[in-house]
């Protein structure tokens, strides 16, 4: 199998519209790691929000998410917010900030790195820029219209792009948990399972960290389903500021008001396209 070759980014809109800049990202992941870190690995109450599921929420997420409002409501008064723990809240203007504080609250509890903070901003349901941010590890990528996605971690901060890889059989996938009434109906379940067969390499349970190696050019494909907004509004402006793609299961764009669940982040537009015909039996 032949190596997949990087391509380049493919920005799609110009950042001088938006309101915010890099720095402001930077300072809600800030103020958002001063609640999680310091309580991951340590005590803190885990409570169960689905009646005959398991759906986890932690004084941690809380303690993120009203950390963000609060900067995001003190700059920007004006401005809606969504958050997966308090709901809808704000005021008239077309822009609003979409937040899951601790995407992969699962993976916090059981002491593994690979849960982030995800932060979008969007315009009448259009995403225009959004953050990932490993606080743990040290790792951020922010993503705004019109520009390359950026990515910090310890060294620095650096443009990133996607792999550029083109076929499912050259691709390393991620899927959170591919088990049948995990995230996936039986019929969905089958149909990832025969494009995690086709794959070159599969990993489970990166959660949301998944996206931005794939933005980063480490992974190539992510399939999943039964999401909420606030768990990829944020992911979509850092994939596509990095040449990928974010697109359902019809291979339509994933826009707030027709949102479904079902999500693939592909690094382009072949193996996205790709994705699509071995899913399309389960729609």
């Amino acid at each position: 199998m032949k190596p997949c070759a990087r391509r380049g980014t493919a920005p799609a809109m110009a950042s001088s519209r938006l309101p915010i800049d890099r720095s402001f990202f930077s300072s809600l992941a800030a103020a958002a790691a001063k609640e999680t870190t310091s309580r991951f690995r340590g005590a803190h109450a885990v409570e169960n929000k689905e009646d005959g599921g398991f759906d986890p929420v932690t004084d941690a997420d809380r303690g993120a998410e009203q950390a963000i409002r609060a900067l995001i409501a003190k700059t920007y008064p004006d401005h809606r917010i969504l958050g997966e723990e308090d709901g809808e809240s704000g005021g008239p203007s077309p822009y609003r900030w979409v937040i899951d504080p601790v995407d992969g609250t699962r993976a916090f509890i059981c002491g593994v790195p690979v849960w982030t903070t995800l932060v979008g901003l969007e315009e009448d349901g259009l995403p225009l820029a959004g953050l990932i941010d490993q606080p743990v590890l040290g790792e951020r990528w922010i993503g705004i219209g019109g520009d390359a996605t950026q990515f910090t971690d310890k060294t620095g901060t650096k443009r990133v792009h996607t792999s550029g890889c083109e076929a499912i059989a050259d691709a390393k996938m991620m899927v959170t948990d591919i088990r049948p009434d995990a995230y996936f109906t039986e019929p969905q379940a089958a149909a990832v399972g025969k494009v995690a067969n086709a794959a070159r390499v599969l990993r489970q349970g990166l959660d949301s960290y998944g996206f931005g190696l794939v933005a980063s050019g480490q992974m190539d494909l992510v399939v999943e389903a039964s999401l909420s907004w606030y768990d990829i509004a944020a992911v979509i402006p850092v994939v596509e500021g990095a040449g990928g793609v974010a697109i359902d299961w019809k291979g339509e764009p994933l826009r707030a008001d027709h949102f479904r669940g079902d999500v693939i982040i592909a690094a382009t537009e072949g193996l996205g396209a790709a994705a699509t015909e071995m899913l399309k039996a389960a729609l």
